[in-house]
């Protein structure tokens, strides 16, 4: 049996941030390195701009719902970065004091916003991360930076990995980039990680882990059908010395409890206290008549930027008043322009005023008659890590409801006091700015149909210094298993107040060495030390005097 075990060196399970970064610095490093992604492996080119069922919109996308708790995920090689809108902010320096409902610091003492900049610094360079300018911004995100000052508060343009340069304003960005303008993994990452002899394997859902009698681990996956996710068309076996678990934070908690029966006692933390990134949205009806009078913005003759997928881009303007340490925790938050896709705009909008049901009804039939003149604002507060996973399903991350995308999954969240406040505060700040003076009408979504809502998964399988209330240590290994790291969205300790890309890409960054380290203990020849992807050097030398102090083996 053992001759028909396939053999790596390191196995990377999912292709987005943690999984793409790793497998690239690995494989540069000389370890041979295989990727399995559960998703399919689209080209530009097969990116559609359309949301029919069976197009690639429903192809690389989960949607798993829970119990108070939905989900939104990439499910693609790729991952998260295909279907991101790729605003890529630095996480506040309160984040990383944050205490959450534990009473006590949540982010390891190793981990602060200091330390943590030269890392930053690294995707920055790899990703080509830029400050976008005003004449960057969307009429959309233009419009709430002036509602935002016309209110007294100040706005600023995101961070974005966007080549604007390439950027046709196709109006799809959501759904894949068919220009390669905006800076997925499958424009960086994952191709100088071919490069250096990584291979990536889509379509291979891995369902358990288990142990080798040498102290290795051994990837149990099966293999998907292209069209129905449903249908699983065989399994195999990969051992490897290293396992990188990067699978992001609605599935990567669920294979691991899948697998204690094998691998023995989990720490505590694996499937708990996961966290939406404290997200809401808030949809607003513009009176087109005072935004021209007081604002003086008009859409102009036949030009219609709030219709259907016309923002163009992803958030280009966010408010950052909120995000001030010395506020007190849960009534920090950012507020970003955001185009949504209709289908949830419209059902989960609720009506203001309503004398029954706000999401359905007379009144929401009312306001869908203006839908072209909507705009909607993204909030991320801090919640309080309310999220448990239940026992996990007998195959997947969910209990898969349609051919593709939808699903059913174990996940519990029950709001606290504390998130529910974060949330009213970011509602009526939201409000206060876009009703003054009757520039518009507020709708905050409605948490009725499918509980909160996330497309921000995080720690689910969390890091700290305290074994009772984290699951990884501050390298990202998994507390009691050698040679197993964690480095997606579920290694965030908690809420970061903005769009997390950013942040869980420079954690991974950061664990490649810790990985290296532990892959040449167990006898595989690799270097850290590999360039960006487009070969700069610069933020490599900006933490190679980290690598010094702790001693890591390097180039």
């Amino acid at each position: 049996m053992s001759s028909a075990i396939e053999q790596t060196d390191v196995l990377v399970i999912g292709s987005g941030f943690g999984g793409a970064i790793t497998a690239y610095h690995l494989a540069a490093g000389g370890a041979k390195v295989t990727v399995l992604e559960r998703g399919p492996w689209l080209r530009d080119e097969e990116f559609e701009h359309d949301y029919k069922l069976g197009s690639s919109y429903t192809r690389i996308f989960d949607f798993t719902v829970g119990d108070g708790m939905s989900v939104l995920g990439g499910n693609c090689v790729g991952g998260g970065s295909v279907v991101y809108f790729a605003a890529m902010p630095r996480a506040p320096r309160f984040v990383f004091d944050r205490h959450g409902g534990i009473g006590r610091r949540m982010w390891p003492a190793a981990v602060s916003r200091d330390s943590l900049d030269p890392w930053y610094d690294r995707i920055e360079e790899s990703l080509s991360v830029t400050r976008q300018g005003w004449d960057d911004a969307s009429y959309a995100g233009g419009l709430w930076a002036a509602a935002c000052a016309h209110a007294g508060r100040t706005a600023n343009p995101l961070a974005a990995a966007i080549d604007t340069s390439a950027c046709v304003n196709c109006n799809f960005m959501m759904a894949g980039c068919r220009f390669g303008a905006k800076q997925s993994l499958t424009v960086n990452y994952l191709p100088a990680a071919l490069a250096h002899g990584a291979e990536i394997r889509p379509l291979h859902e891995v369902q358990y882990l288990t142990r080798t009698p040498a102290g290795g681990y051994r990837v149990h996956y099966t293999h998907v059908d292209d069209e129905d996710y449903r249908i699983q068309h065989g399994s195999g076996v990969i051992e490897a010395k290293i396992v990188v678990m990067a699978a992001g934070a609605g599935a990567t908690p669920v294979i691991l409890q899948r697998s204690e029966r094998h691998l023995g006692t989990l720490p505590h933390a694996v499937g708990r206290y996961f966290s939406g990134n404290g997200e809401r949205l808030n949809t607003a009806v513009l009176n087109e008549d005072k935004v021209a009078e007081i604002l003086g913005l008009s859409r102009g003759e036949g030009n219609l930027p709030y219709g259907a997928n016309a923002i163009g881009k992803g958030p280009t303007v966010a408010s950052w008043d909120k995000l001030d340490g010395s506020l007190p925790e849960y009534s920090r938050f950012s507020l970003e322009q955001l185009y949504f896709p209709p289908g949830l705009g419209t059902i989960l909008a609720q009506a203001p005023g309503a004398s029954g049901p706000a999401w359905f009804g007379r009144e929401k039939k009312e306001i869908l008659r203006n839908w072209k003149s909507w705009l909607t604002i993204f909030c991320m507060t801090e919640d309080d890590n309310e999220g448990v996973f239940g026992p996990p399903p007998a195959t997947g991350n969910s209990l898969r409801v349609s051919q593709q995308m939808l699903g059913r999954g174990t996940l519990s969240y029950q709001p606290t006091a504390n998130t529910w406040h974060g949330w009213h505060q970011a509602d009526a700040e939201v409000k206060e700015i876009l009703e003054k003076d009757g520039l518009a009408t507020v709708m905050p979504w409605t948490n009725d149909l499918v509980g909160a809502y996330t497309v921000h998964p995080l720690a689910s399988c969390r890091m700290g210094d305290d074994p009772h209330t984290s699951a990884l240590d501050d390298t990202s290994e998994l507390r009691g298993h050698r040679g197993v790291f964690v480095t997606d969205g579920s290694a965030v300790p908690g809420a970061l107040t903005v769009n997390p890309a950013m942040t869980i890409a420079a954690l991974a960054e950061r664990a490649v060495p810790h990985i290296v380290a532990a892959a040449r203990e167990r006898g595989v020849d690799v270097t850290y030390g590999a360039p960006s992807p487009g070969g700069a050097t610069r933020g490599r030398a900006g933490v190679l005097p980290l690598l010094r102090r702790e001693r890591l083996t390097t180039v």
